[in-house]
């Protein structure tokens, strides 16, 4: 009886040990979710720090020249190619595949990659794309290089947010950086208005700028993120198994199914999907709707979506840390009622000179709304997900909105 009582006792032992065993496994498969973001001390601004954020700033100031420019040059576009407003409905539907390629893929390439190899890979993009546009291609061309412009500002961007989310105050400096793409988008404009309007017919010569700062973007971010380049890790002699890059394929689509299940990743991209809506709308149709619907010439209409990015880039530098200070959701929903208020003054008033200032009073308020997304979203995410969330965050509402 005893014999058969200890038997009993040992298996129970054995299946209890197995039992953990197979728990512990199935722990060690999946990726890690905690709340541990707040126990990582962030990072302090040493010289490769800074350098890191420099670049991560010049990266935005790279994809604000880009974006605040299409406001502008859309008149032109449409009567250069000869075409109606339904045509821009291609490029944007082209760079809708780019965000979606690089939200399905996103984390696989970083894995691949490395950080700084993914964030580099995005500048490269955005560069390939401006070789393409400055000698006037055939529309079909010009559409396409949305998709490059948009798959590179997706791994781009996000990369630049997750690095800066880590810093110490890192409100200020994603106030810092993103206030870089509105004064890009302010620089943008102006430089796409003197060139269109006085070379004529020659509105694409523009892209020699942006072709310019994307081949520097390019080298700085090579240069600041060569210490998490895989490529560069190899050629200076670290190994890597053969085993390695399975591995990397399988831990980037766990990350993707566990960054998808959270609920934080959906409701901030809702937040981004409407700001960035708004956005674009406002800075990208307001020349045009200005000059068709206002009457107003192309030279005097073509420097007012610069008032707008104006006012982001004034709002992101000066509003960041008085909306940290006085609480976000407060600040927010008072930008919100404001912007609504002014919209209606610029609909309702046919006034070229106060639809100015209304524009870039709207930026303004509209400036903070982004980088306070991406500050509350860098608390909300479990640390171990935050690139991946971030960057999800980020790319779905800019696949819808486009």
């Amino acid at each position: 009886m005893a014999t058969m009582t200890e038997t009993a006792e040992t298996n129970d032992i054995h299946l209890s040990t197995l039992s953990n065993r197979t728990e512990q496994d199935r722990l060690e498969q999946q990726p890690e979710i905690s709340n541990e973001a707040s126990a990582i001390a962030p990072l302090e601004l040493s010289f490769t720090v800074s350098l890191k954020v420099f670049s991560a700033a010049f990266c935005f100031f790279n994809a604000g020249v880009n974006d605040g420019s299409l406001g502008v040059l859309v008149p032109y576009i449409l009567r250069g190619y000869n075409i109606t407003t339904a045509w821009l409905a291609i490029p944007y539907g082209i760079a809708f595949f780019g965000w979606l390629l690089a939200a399905i893929f996103g984390g696989f390439v970083r894995s691949t990659l490395g950080t700084g190899g993914y964030i580099a890979t995005g500048a490269a993009l955005q560069l390939l794309a401006q070789l393409l546009r400055f000698w006037k291609p055939p529309f079909g061309l010009f559409a396409a290089t949305w998709f490059f412009v948009a798959l590179g500002q997706a791994f781009q961007d996000t990369q630049a947010n997750t690095f800066v989310a880590i810093i110490k105050n890192a409100h200020r400096w994603l106030g810092v950086i993103h206030g870089c793409y509105a004064v890009g988008s302010l620089v943008g404009p102006l430089i796409a208005a003197a060139i269109a309007s006085n070379i004529e017919g020659q509105w694409a010569t523009f892209y020699y700028v942006p072709t310019g700062i994307g081949a520097f973007n390019l080298g700085l971010t090579v240069w600041a993120f060569r210490d998490e380049i895989i490529f560069f890790k190899r050629f200076y002699g670290s190994s890597t198994s053969q085993h390695e890059r399975p591995r990397r394929s399988i831990a980037a689509k766990r990350e993707l199914a566990a960054t998808l299940k959270l609920k934080s990743v959906w409701l901030i991209s809702l937040f981004f999907f409407l700001n960035l809506g708004a956005g674009i709308a406002a800075g990208g149709w307001v020349v045009e709707y200005l000059h068709a619907v206002r009457g107003g010439s192309l030279s005097q209409v073509g420097y007012i979506s610069s008032a707008f990015y104006g006012g982001i880039a004034l709002g992101r530098f000066v509003l960041a840390e008085p909306t940290f200070r006085f609480g976000e959701k407060r600040m927010l929903l008072l930008y919100a009622v404001l912007t609504v208020a002014l919209q209606i003054v610029f609909w309702r008033v046919p006034n070229i000179a106060t639809d100015a200032v209304m524009i870039a009073l709207i930026g303004f308020l509209q400036g903070p709304c982004f980088v306070t997304g991406v500050s509350v979203a860098s608390k909300l995410l479990p640390q171990e997900l935050q690139s991946s969330s971030l960057g999800e965050s980020s790319t779905i509402p800019a696949t819808l909105n486009s």
